[in-house]
């Protein structure tokens, strides 16, 4: 049974349903943006009822952050065993980079998710518990990749610094592209690493 009492829907199925109503939802936020972004509006686009939206998400809420992880999922650099830590923040801006045209298009949607949350305690709520959870997880990787312990700050705040880092240059690429070209990711995630370029 899904949370909302309702017996789930099994496999594929299922993720096709999500994948479907996420997707709908993405275009119509793209369109829209998040406040006026309905369940209603989401089940028509979707060519579904607002049930598969019930079966599968336990409210709006619940629907707008499973599509923050689906668009806009943590960036994952290629790591190479036993490569240097300034290396590790190069495969970092190269990751980033790569991420760029994906995230251009979801940009919109995110901006506007942002303002929504600010203004929706619930939801900040949840923001808050998922963020704690992966910078938890980003510093916990950062203390095992780190050579002999050698970051540039302790583990839990250069998380937090890397996190602002990448979203901000991100951002400012997507307004101003000629104005932030990859050497400035390269750049900012050396000098993390405590390296001049």
């Amino acid at each position: 049974m899904s949370e909302s009492g309702r017996r789930a829907p099994k496999g594929d199925k299922r993720q096709r349903t999500r994948a479907k109503l996420l997707e709908a939802t993405r275009e119509l936020i793209r369109e829209h943006g998040y406040e006026r972004t309905t369940l209603a509006a989401v089940a028509q686009r979707a060519g579904m009822t607002s049930g598969a939206i019930y079966g599968n998400f336990k409210n709006r809420d619940d629907l707008f952050m499973a599509l923050a992880g689906a668009y806009w999922a943590p960036i994952k650099p290629v790591i190479r065993p036993g490569t240097s830590f300034a290396e590790k923040m190069r495969a970092l801006a190269e990751a980033s980079i790569a991420a760029i045209p994906e995230r251009e298009t979801a940009a919109f949607g995110r901006l506007t998710g942002m303002a929504y949350t600010l203004t929706h305690e619930q939801i900040r709520a949840q923001v808050h518990e998922v963020t704690a959870l992966s910078f938890a997880a980003g510093a916990s990787w950062l203390r095992t990749v780190a050579d002999d312990g050698g970051l540039p700050m302790p583990a839990d705040l250069l998380v937090v610094a890397i996190h602002a880092l990448t979203e901000g240059l991100l951002f400012q690429r997507f307004l101003t592209p000629e104005l932030v070209p990859n050497e400035v990711f390269y750049a900012a995630f050396a000098a993390l690493a405590g390296e001049k370029t």
